[in-house]
């Protein structure tokens, strides 16, 4: 399955980090990771002692009853580390259960399942096969809060 996942905006990370300002516009929260904080931008869980960013970000861009904003963790510095973006991050970022939510074009939830690591690519592989299905997002299922889109490669 080639998949891609995508990519926090470039402008809205560099507006957290330097302008302290989030996707709503308010200050941004600077913490110290207690350790496993879901980093967003480099899809990893964080350490203890790295300096995150907590920011509203929202994952959509259409108007309308689906569009949410939520908090999102990002690393307070720019990272040099390496991401994969062509599969899944299944060691240890999402850990034993998260949801996958199939949208459509119109960024409206066309089906929704709650997966493991080892039922997940199967899960995904059927929503992308699907000709309306336009993007995935992966969800943790606690707080709900969004993790990473996953786009078609």
């Amino acid at each position: 399955m080639n998949i891609t996942i995508a990519s926090l905006p470039q402008s809205f990370v560099i507006a957290a980090r330097t302008q302290s300002r989030d996707a709503l516009a308010q200050p941004v929260r600077r913490v110290v990771a207690e350790g496993g904080e879901p980093c967003r931008d480099v899809l990893r869980r964080a350490q203890p002692g790295e300096k995150l960013i907590l920011c509203s970000f929202s994952p959509f861009t259409v108007e309308g009853p689906y569009r949410e904003f939520g908090p999102v963790f990002v690393l307070a510095n720019e990272s040099a580390e390496e991401v994969s973006r062509n599969k899944l991050p299944l060691d240890g970022y999402f850990r034993d259960r998260f949801v996958l939510r199939a949208y459509s074009k119109e960024e409206a939830i066309l089906a929704a399942e709650l997966v493991t690591p080892d039922d997940a690519e199967q899960t995904l592989e059927r929503f992308l096969s699907r000709d309306d299905v336009a993007f995935v997002h992966a969800r943790f299922p606690t707080y709900g809060c969004f993790a990473c889109r996953i786009d078609r490669a």
